[in-house]
């Protein structure tokens, strides 16, 4: 399992792009502060938000294509079950 990364250093544009679309919605900074807390499974992120199974699903994805989450595949009592977990606690963007 990967070590949790202090700091994620962003200098190119599409990057920026990415992460700042990643950030920009308040349900995935939730999302973000929930998994800093530790690994959890799609199931038990949308109980925390108060939403649908395949809205959280959607926004893990947005996060995970940013670099910001990891996820991974585990059996689950009705066929596999997708647990993320965040990469960084803290992003530096760099502009020049």
């Amino acid at each position: 399992m990967q070590q949790l990364s202090e700091t994620l250093q962003i200098d190119n544009k599409d990057a920026i792009l990415k992460i700042g679309r990643a950030l920009s919605s308040g349900t995935r900074l939730k999302i973000l502060h929930l998994l800093l807390q530790g690994e959890k499974d799609v199931t038990r992120v949308a109980r925390h938000l108060g939403g649908t199974e395949a809205n959280a699903s959607a926004q893990i994805k947005i996060l995970y294509e940013a670099g910001l989450l990891e996820c991974r595949y585990e059996p689950g009592q009705h066929g596999l079950k997708k647990i993320s977990k965040t990469k960084v606690k803290r992003i530096t963007i760099d502009l020049d």
